[in-house]
């Protein structure tokens, strides 16, 4: 619908069998129903549905819903309640600057590439990136060099980067205008960043972290390092991810002599809305707040000693969790059960155990900040169900994708994106250059990137991956025409 006419009213174009009272509109029934039967709900956002949130409302939050008055203030102003409450972040955490983003680190890490990257940049990218950082690449009309992590083929993960790679890969690239770390990935593994920054800085190169599963990193001495403390220039942290905001409410931390205050600044206004939800970044302010609080790093501990607990509790009752550098990141490894994650993801979310991302070879359970008391007997009998129902022999390890430890697409991701295109069989396509990317979401991470050529190992592999994939990936592939 793009609009009523003069002849046309609400009703006209409402279904008749769609109640007008708000109570009875989709969304909020949905929601309604959701709530009401909960079950396990180990998913994003970290307060898990209000068990962990960062603070209570004093009433309905509608009254709390303010534009940016002078009072409040927004993300790129300079005065009011949200450029003080920034300051007070940067302070705290020791950085030069601190921006809240309300959509989401996606925005806040697109608008972190385009501060620093344009068309011609040489920028190296992680082959195992979140696909808003392939969308900044199309937005900032530049084609990155990706580099490879290890990957694990009896996990089915990407592995941390080893320092000793990176220093390879800057020599071989060179020369960079920024590198992209993630850290940590969905599932929890954290990079050495000290190391890989310092290097990075070593050869003259910015660093822009893609930090927004680890939010919570550094608040704890049995937590990896943050990116902030590794000297990372960029840092960005999804705050519904980790802490306890609400879903949107996201950072971007810039610090060091080596970036361009305006231009990101700009950039951020390119990306971000000119109506930001005070009600989000209010979230993200006391999300912040309360790790900053001795109650809340009491809190963090607890939480932790918890999460190690249930999974100590379910390796000795014999299900097999992946050790990971996150305790508050349950990881299942389907793969020794003889089954898949995606078809484990199928199986609980029909028994109400809600996990937050199926890989094909893993099954992540975000335990965020709603506790994991009470967790362990109730989990423990739905895996071991699973085990039973859907379980076999152990799966054979995957094979490592094809790729080259540092390569540049054949043609500039958004060339390809906005060239003419056709769509041929997988098995068709040997020696044509992708047009669109295939990504199963969650995690979000391409298998196949725009303006990348298909040469017959590649597409052996995507064949074996939208098999193990059940159905999320199509059997044809979209091809500059």
């Amino acid at each position: 619908m793009t609009g009523l006419t003069t002849r046309q009213t609400l009703e006209s174009v409402v279904p008749a069998a769609l109640s007008p009272r708000p109570e009875r509109w989709p969304l909020r029934q949905v929601l309604a129903q959701q709530a009401a039967h909960a079950g396990l709900p180990l998913h994003l956002p970290a307060h898990r549905r209000g068990l962990g949130r960062a603070f209570h409302w004093p009433r309905l939050p509608w009254s709390w819903d303010l534009p940016e008055l002078p009072a409040v203030g927004g993300p790129l102003l300079t005065e009011g309640a949200v450029a003080e409450s920034q300051s007070l972040v940067a302070a705290a955490l020791g950085v030069d600057f601190s921006w809240y983003g309300v959509n989401g680190a996606s925005g806040l890490l697109q608008a972190a590439l385009l501060a620093v990257a344009g068309p011609g940049s040489r920028v190296l990218l992680p082959r195992h990136h979140h696909r808003s950082l392939l969308h900044g690449a199309v937005l900032a009309g530049f084609n990155p060099l990706l580099y490879s992590v290890p990957f694990d083929g009896c996990t089915g993960l990407w592995q941390p980067l080893p320092p000793k790679h990176l220093d390879r890969f800057l020599q071989q690239a060179a020369p960079v205008d920024l590198l992209v770390l993630l850290s940590p990935t969905y599932q929890g593994l954290a990079s050495d960043l000290p190391s890989l920054v310092a290097i990075a800085h070593r050869h003259g190169v910015p660093v822009l972290v893609d930090e927004a599963h680890g939010g919570h990193f550094g608040f704890d001495a049995s937590l990896p390092q943050a990116a902030i403390a590794a000297g990372a220039d960029l840092v960005v942290q999804s705050l519904h991810k980790s802490l306890g905001a609400l879903a949107q409410a996201a950072v971007l931390h810039a610090q060091g002599p080596r970036l361009d205050v305006q231009r990101l600044a700009q950039a951020l206004e390119w990306l971000q809305t000119s109506s930001p939800s005070a009600l989000l970044m209010l979230s993200a302010e006391q999300s912040l707040a309360q790790r900053l609080t001795a109650r809340g790093h009491s809190q963090l501990k607890r939480l932790l000693r918890q999460a190690v607990e249930l999974h100590q509790h379910l390796k000795q009752e014999g299900i097999p969790v992946l050790a990971v550098d996150d305790p508050l990141r349950l990881v299942l490894h389907t793969a020794p059960m003889g089954c898949s994650g995606v078809d484990a993801d199928e199986w609980l979310l029909e028994r109400n155990v809600i996990a937050e991302c199926p890989e094909l070879f893993s099954l992540t359970f975000c335990l965020g900040l709603g506790g994991s008391r009470g967790l362990a007997r109730p989990l423990l009998r739905e895996l071991r169900r699973l085990s039973r129902e859907r379980g076999g022999e152990p799966l054979a390890p995957l094979v490592p994708p094809p790729l080259p430890a540092v390569a540049q697409l054949d043609i500039a991701p958004g060339q390809a994106w906005r060239s003419a295109s056709r769509e041929v069989p997988i098995a068709k396509a040997e020696d044509c250059i992708a047009a669109r990317p295939i990504c199963p979401y969650p995690p979000g991470i391409p298998l196949l990137l725009p303006g990348e050529r298909l040469d017959a190992a590649r597409l052996e592999w995507l064949q074996q991956q939208r098999l193990l994939w059940r159905g999320q990936i199509a059997d044809t592939v979209t091809v500059l025409a």
